[in-house]
């Protein structure tokens, strides 16, 4: 089963794909799976750890929303998938190493969004960044301190997936701009859903470029990286596609993640986060006995960060609540 995957890559793949059998491998080196090469062990490693479980309960945008159909961090994690998967696909790239990359990326990610990274990053002194966290996470904090042992290529694409980072694979590209093409459409179904925006708010300009769905709008963007990608050594848009899908994401940074409601949810978060983050510094003695024992190898803001950052929307609000809100007496 491996060698037929292998034997295809080296078929089908383009020249410019990182094909399984050149990874450098894992930081620990391991017995070969007979059936599975690299980076599809490395998906299956992901997938069953419980940082992944972890992401149906934390925020994309809408804190713990009561509706059935906004998404999550790991609805979104999962479209990030099918959209870089889709862009390997048409390109001729290693599509293992894409959902492997894709499905990690947000392993790291704090409760409530980007406001819960925000937070943290003004609590500790260290600052915070979820995809660094997300390596963290695959290298040091899964498997009860073991780490994933995942390939050095799928934590490349992992660590760089922003836009400010650049990856070392093409795979890796893919990846950083399937995040943005996602995020930024299902962010904006959600707040038309909401009722937080309309379509005719979007500027006109960018849905004559664009398209007026998401579903046109996605299909606009991968079929501009396929037409300015296809067989070069790059993952890009056309020009004029890029420059109108930033714009598109400064207008939902400005009239969705800035609206009052999400700034004054915001405030709530920071509340409770700031809460727990002086508390467990105080007493750092009453976190789980794992973290406890994390402080014997790194600084307790480190650890803090580890600890708050792998909470989900759920267990911060009930940890908040058991060490802060008084109990009712039964007599």
């Amino acid at each position: 089963m491996k060698e037929k995957t292998l034997k295809k890559e080296e078929m089908f793949l383009s020249p410019f794909a990182f094909k399984s059998i050149n990874t450098v491998g894992r930081l620990r080196e391991e017995p070969p799976c007979p059936m599975r090469t690299p980076f599809q062990r490395d998906r299956d490693r992901i997938i069953h750890c419980k940082a992944f479980r972890r992401l149906k309960n934390k925020t994309q945008v809408f804190f713990s929303p009561e509706g059935d159909h906004y998404r999550t961090r790991l609805t979104h994690t999962l479209a990030v998938s099918q959209v870089a998967r889709g862009i390997a696909r048409v390109l001729s790239l290693n599509e293992d190493l894409t959902e492997a990359i894709a499905l990690g990326h947000d392993l790291g990610h704090t409760p409530f969004g980007h406001s819960g990274e925000r937070i943290l990053k003004e609590l500790s002194p260290k600052g915070f960044e979820h995809n660094e966290q997300s390596g963290r996470v695959v290298d040091l904090l899964e498997n009860e301190g073991l780490g994933l042992n995942l390939t050095r290529e799928v934590v490349d694409g992992i660590i760089n997936h922003k836009l400010k980072t650049t990856p070392k694979t093409l795979e890796g590209k893919a990846v950083s701009l399937a995040d943005r093409i996602a995020y930024i459409n299902h962010d904006i179904d959600d707040a038309i859903d909401g009722g937080f925006i309309t379509l005719e708010d979007i500027p006109k300009d960018l849905v004559d470029i664009l398209g007026d769905t998401s579903r046109n709008r996605i299909n606009t963007m991968l079929s501009s990286i396929f037409i300015a990608s296809e067989g070069k050594n790059t993952v890009e848009m056309q020009p004029e596609i890029h420059d109108a899908t930033m714009r598109l994401r400064e207008f939902l940074f400005e009239r969705v993640y800035k609206h009052k409601t999400f700034r004054d949810e915001e405030e709530r978060a920071k509340r409770m986060l700031t809460a727990l983050y002086t508390y467990y510094k105080k007493s750092p003695e009453k976190m789980p006995e794992f973290y406890v024992k994390r402080l014997d190898v790194d600084d307790i803001d480190t650890v803090l960060c580890d600890y708050i950052s792998g909470m989900s929307d759920m267990y911060a609000v009930k940890t908040f609540s058991e060490i802060f809100i008084p109990k009712n007496w039964k007599l």
